[in-house]
């Protein structure tokens, strides 16, 4: 099946049912097929077919689902770019995704697009083969006019489940960020999978309040809820004052929130006084007070809301959970039906239980690879699996403990940071010689990102000089907080940037581990 297949089904079985929820608007599953159909209708008019991309520039919205629905049927692949990019990273996204088709927001992000179109290599014929598609304006160029020019009725490509549908920005390791490629296959797979773990039915309501740009919103329960036939509930952003009302009257049975979120939700109903024993809390429950049900199914009962999880994007979200087989001894739990692992050694042989190698991982979980990137393809799926870059260890009971990860990786809340990235940013500044990040504790965040930097002999550069600097060019909540400059940085015996030093000299720590938002990234 692919994921058009889904919403064809859906049309028969849960015909009058509430698909997507979004504002006022309101589709049921019948009105969903209906306008998907005329859309990859108007999208093949303009040209685009199997294995051609379309850009989205915009926050979330219920128009992500219905272009993967339009997608699926012709063929084609979405990614659901990172609203908050700045604006070289969204000329850089364009010009490597090299889209057909671009649908981008003018609230609040306009000005940025603008800047990136006018940037793009290539000018005026770049524009030339570009659609662009406003999705917040009336009009000829508008998302809405552009479907319903479409014709009515099924397209009836045949689509191989096996090609990519969903493609998602991330892993910055190298200093540039890759699109990890996930396949009808890979999604149906991961929304069967988790509604099992979740005890997720045509009943669901989930409320995507998670970045549709991340796989976290779809893993859970955004993918769960559409494969099983029921209410995806789409915001714009999240504001507590509208997230608490449009909980109440959507019945919402899961929602994607960070605990910052929820104590806010928390204070602003101990006034309202709404009933909200709908919703099941299955993240943190302790933090709702009571106010909603605590989620009873495998995923909550086992651990997998505390974090006894292990996953990353390029396995579609979640690949091993304490769900499957029940916790024991490793911090992130067992693979689940769809994936396998194995801890490898650097020559691709197993590691013994008990010691340490990389999380290898194959299955239908598994991505197709990087948009774009045939090298590092190969690099990452030597030897038959797919290398995570994590190290990992097999325990006695056959659980994986998730160790840290093999290249450094911060985090703030839910946001993977790679220092390759914002290292190179730095030192991009003129006055820059050369510079190291880590990641300082912040109770609430998890971390806050800490630039060590050299400046070049006679220089002269501070810290909010350097801080701007990156606020610039990359996306803000990757920029430092702090700066410290130093004359040179401290090395390691093989000549790298000794990151332990630094973290020693300068309160670093916190790295991701079983202790954040769920083991791994």
């Amino acid at each position: 099946m692919t994921f058009g297949d889904v919403i064809r089904e859906h049309r028969r079985s849960f015909a009058d049912a509430d698909a997507l929820v979004d504002g006022d608007l309101r589709l049921t599953w019948s009105e969903l097929d209906t306008r998907t159909d005329r859309l990859a209708s108007a999208l093949t008019a303009a040209g685009v077919g199997a294995g051609d991309r379309i850009l989205w520039l915009g926050q979330n919205s219920f128009r992500v689902y219905e272009l993967l629905g339009a997608a699926a049927k012709i063929g084609a692949m979405v990614c659901p770019g990172y609203w908050r990019w700045a604006v070289p990273e969204m000329v850089f996204a364009i010009e490597d995704f090299d889209p057909k088709v671009i649908v981008w927001q003018q609230e609040e992000i306009g000005e940025t697009v603008a800047k990136a179109r006018g940037a793009v290599t290539g000018g005026e014929a770049a524009e030339r083969t570009t659609l662009w598609l406003r999705h917040d304006g009336d009009g000829a160029d508008s998302y809405e006019s552009f479907l319903a020019s479409g014709a009515a009725g099924d397209p009836g490509r045949d689509v191989d489940p096996d090609t990519a549908l969903m493609v998602i920005y991330t892993a910055a390791i190298s200093g540039r960020q890759c699109g990890s490629m996930l396949s009808h296959r890979n999604l149906l797979a991961m929304g069967a999978n988790a509604a099992w773990m979740g005890d997720i039915g045509q009943e669901a309501a989930f409320l995507n309040a998670g970045p549709m740009f991340h796989i976290g919103n779809y893993q859970i329960w955004g993918m769960p809820v559409f494969v099983h036939g029921g209410k995806n509930v789409v915001v714009r952003r999240v504001d507590p004052e509208l997230l608490l009302p449009l909980l109440v009257r959507e019945r919402c049975t899961h929602a994607y929130l960070m605990p910052p979120t929820i104590a806010s939700l928390v204070e602003l109903n101990k006034e309202a006084g709404h009933d909200l024993s709908f919703l099941r809390a299955s993240i943190a429950p302790q933090l709702w007070q009571g106010m909603a049900t605590t989620d009873t199914s495998r995923f909550t009962r086992n651990g997998g809301g505390e974090g006894r999880v292990y996953g990353q994007t390029e396995v579609t979200g979640l690949a091993v959970t304490s769900a499957s087989g029940g916790a024991g001894i490793g911090n992130a739990g067992r693979p689940g039906p769809f994936a396998m692992v194995r801890i490898l050694d650097g020559e691709g042989r197993e590691r013994p239980v008990g010691e340490a190698g990389e999380i290898c991982v194959r299955g239908d979980l598994v991505h197709l690879g990087y948009w774009n990137r045939p090298e590092i393809n190969a690099e990452r799926f030597r030897h038959g699996w797919w290398h995570t870059t994590d190290l990992g260890r097999r325990e006695a009971d056959g659980t994986i403990s998730f160790l840290g990860t093999t290249t450094r990786m911060l985090k703030s809340a839910a946001e993977n940071i790679f220092p390759a990235e914002v290292e190179n940013c730095l030192e991009s500044h003129p006055a820059v010689r050369e510079a190291a990040v880590i990641g300082v504790p912040n109770e609430r965040w998890a971390q806050d990102v800490k630039a060590v930097v050299v400046l070049h002999d006679g220089a002269g550069a501070g810290a909010e000089e350097l801080i701007e600097h990156c606020r610039e060019r990359i996306a803000s909540y990757k920029k430092p907080k702090t700066v410290e400059f130093l004359g040179a940085l401290p090395r390691t015996a093989a000549g790298g940037k000794d990151y332990d030093a630094l973290d020693e000299r300068f309160g670093g720590g916190g790295y991701p581990g079983a202790d954040t938002l769920g083991a791994g990234r």
